[in-house]
């Protein structure tokens, strides 16, 4: 059996960087990865994939976007490119190609199964991030099979779908970004809209995630929050990366052509059943990004930085008569894209750490069970754990707690 004091699951962002405190600490660790460096960047995003956060945001422990164009955005093939530069700055032990089949407890610390044998090692951080398996809802299996149904995995570009409309649920980043894209290939395309997060792509003059970075919202702690577990819930806002910077809101879906319902309930008789209530939602998402622009606002008052005069923004515009039923036999729908969100995938976790809904129970990063970790989770330790730029702060502090685990473990002998 092989023997180490620490694995990492995952070589993304996140583990590379448990990687990288790790080894700055001197202990002794593997980082295994089911694929290659950055998997899910290089194999699990849609042709014209850009990040959501500006390319002067791109930054890992050591490792900063040095490029041409500080104010754009990431693409796949750029993000992998940035992430695999980390790994060999950093020279990171990654085992690729191997999956990790087991975790269990031991007497002294975990056994760690893989496709290629097993690790017994004190602790472990598991970084194999939050979206390793689309949510799509049960009512789904009740869609008639004449109808095509896909998610964001297998989504790449609008013309490897079927002839037809496109019904896209979900309205947060992804869900407008396919919706637009779709809109603009010529079909006809419904949204379905829940709850979501409306932001401006820019504000006063800046990028709105300069001013979630400036005026400290993104750093705001996850013992801080008021209700961590619903903030932990929050769709991605409705935001898209490209050159023109623009803002990509229901208002600018409705003005180009694409149709929206309410959240998607059921599946009655081959038809799909909408809520109501529209007008409520887009008031609430309204408020919200509302009162988030007064935060900026005061901040600015307070600090003075060079920035242009207040924005508010046209309330989203409700239609005049949202349908609440679509006809799946009918044939103007041909296919569906589930933009429904994601959930990690903790099938191969044999340790009593996840609750009644698969998720893990932890805080702050440290799990239930003495030794275990976790890195790239929402909201982990502050708002902007997610982000590659968030990573290097939480990294830094579990990898502390582990050490001081370590460390307590060998003074108890």
């Amino acid at each position: 059996m092989e023997h180490v004091t620490t694995v990492v699951i995952g070589a993304g962002h996140a583990g590379l960087a448990a990687s990288h405190f790790l080894g700055a600490r001197s202990i002794d660790h593997l980082v295994i990865e089911r694929g290659e460096v950055a998997n899910s960047w290089r194999r699990e995003r849609w042709d014209s994939f850009r990040l959501l956060t500006p390319n002067w945001q791109s930054r890992l422990p050591g490792l900063a976007y040095e490029g041409p164009d500080p104010d754009g955005y990431m693409t796949a093939k750029e993000v992998t490119q940035f992430v695999e530069g980390f790994a060999a700055l950093t020279r990171a032990p990654v085992r690729t190609g191997t999956d990790v089949t087991s975790v269990r407890q031991s007497d002294d610390g975990y056994r760690v199964t893989t496709s290629h044998g097993e690790i017994a090692c004190r602790t472990v951080v598991i970084a194999s991030g939050a979206c390793n398996l689309p949510s799509v809802p049960p009512f789904a299996e009740a869609v008639p099979p004449s109808v095509e149904q896909l998610t964001p995995y297998d989504y790449r570009e609008p013309g490897r779908l079927p002839d037809g409309g496109v019904l896209v649920v979900g309205a947060s980043a992804t869900g407008v970004q396919l919706a637009a894209e779709l809109r603009r290939s010529g079909r006809p395309v419904i949204l379905s809209v829940g709850e979501h997060v409306r932001l401006p792509r820019t504000y006063r003059g800046r990028d709105v995630l300069w001013w979630m970075d400036a005026s400290g919202v993104w750093d705001q702690r996850h013992d801080e929050v008021p209700d961590l577990a619903r903030a932990k819930r929050l769709p991605s806002p409705q935001l898209v990366g490209g050159p023109g910077r623009t803002t990509l809101d229901l208002n600018a879906l409705t003005s180009m052509g694409v149709e929206l319902v309410g959240r998607w309930a059921a599946v009655r008789d081959g038809h799909a059943l909408f809520s109501g209530g529209l007008r409520n939602v887009f008031s609430l998402a309204d408020l919200k990004m509302e009162r988030l622009l007064d935060t900026f606002d005061a901040w600015a008052g307070a600090h003075g930085p060079d920035v242009g005069p207040p924005e508010r923004f046209e309330p989203t515009r409700v239609p005049e008569s949202a349908r609440l039923r679509l006809d799946l036999r009918g044939g103007e729908i041909g296919a569906i894209v589930w933009a429904t969100g994601f959930r990690p995938d903790y099938r191969w976790l044999d340790v009593p750490v996840l609750d009644g809904k698969g998720r893990l129970r932890h805080d702050g990063g440290v799990a239930d069970s003495p030794g275990l970790y976790a890195l790239g989770l929402p909201l982990l330790r502050r708002r902007k754990s997610t982000f590659i730029h968030g990573i290097e702060a939480d990294a830094r502090e579990v990898i502390d707690h582990l050490a001081g685990h370590l460390a307590g473990r060998e003074a108890g002998g």
